[in-house]
């Protein structure tokens, strides 16, 4: 029976300071624009759909389907509703800035000397050259 020496700890301790506070999710805020535009497009589409009859093609005007209408105020829609969520966020972010604290880290590293491992024979021959010396 062969003893191993005991597992030696070492360990290393090191604090510092962070800035801790609550911050919002952007991707939430952007979500919710987006889908805002959206439904703010499908709205105005409704709005002000117009029959191909109230066309004065006369005077120049053009019929687009509501699909055209929706299509047109959606590539609007979406961008602004990104944008004033994307400041909403940002106000909000530097709304939390005033309630940040600061506290103190404690890091500590332990690390055990791993024992050295008698190595086994690797193959059968080298096993039976053992047995048979």
């Amino acid at each position: 029976m062969s003893s191993t020496p005991p597992e030696r700890a070492v360990e290393t301790a090191t604090s510092a300071d962070a800035t801790v506070r609550r911050a919002p999710k952007i991707q939430n805020f952007l979500l919710i624009g987006a889908v805002l535009g959206l439904v703010v497009a499908m709205a105005l589409t409704f709005i002000f759909q117009r029959s191909p009859e109230d066309i004065d093609t006369s005077a120049g005007e053009i019929y687009y389907s509501p699909g055209q209408v929706f299509g047109f105020l959606l590539l609007i829609c979406v961008p602004v509703g990104l944008a004033l969520a994307g400041i909403v966020a940002w106000l909000v972010d530097r709304s939390t800035h005033k309630r940040a604290r600061i506290v103190r880290m404690d890091k500590v590293d332990v690390r055990a000397d791993q024992p050295q491992v008698e190595q086994q024979p690797s193959s059968p021959t080298a096993q039976q050259e053992d047995t048979n010396s």
